[in-house]
């Protein structure tokens, strides 16, 4: 059995760390955005981390438990990985929500 591609590793990796940090105190991501970095929430977009993070804070549920069911992750050709996961929001006082996904 061969081990998992590089960007498997790094990709899977990304995925468990961001999710667990989300989860568990969402402030934490702030460290993973740059003014480069964009995000989409619901068809909203925004762009840099100053403003990723107000709409992480501004979310309106304050625990959230995210239940992964897929993750697929790709090499680019700039080196980098682009990761697309599936799965399911929990409110931990509530019942599941619709899935969602990233890419």
């Amino acid at each position: 059995m061969t081990d998992k591609p590089m960007w498997e590793q790094i990709g899977t990796g990304f995925v468990q760390h961001y999710y667990q940090q989300f989860d568990l105190d969402r402030m934490k991501l702030a460290d993973l955005y740059t003014d480069a970095s964009c995000l989409t929430w619901e068809g909203e977009g925004f762009q840099g981390k100053t403003a990723i993070m107000n709409k992480l804070n501004t979310l309106p549920f304050q625990t959230i438990l995210h239940k992964i069911t897929a993750q697929d992750h790709h090499p680019t050709p700039d080196s980098c990985v682009m990761s697309m996961v599936m799965g399911q929001l929990k409110k931990k006082e509530s019942h599941t929500h619709l899935g969602w996904h990233d890419g």
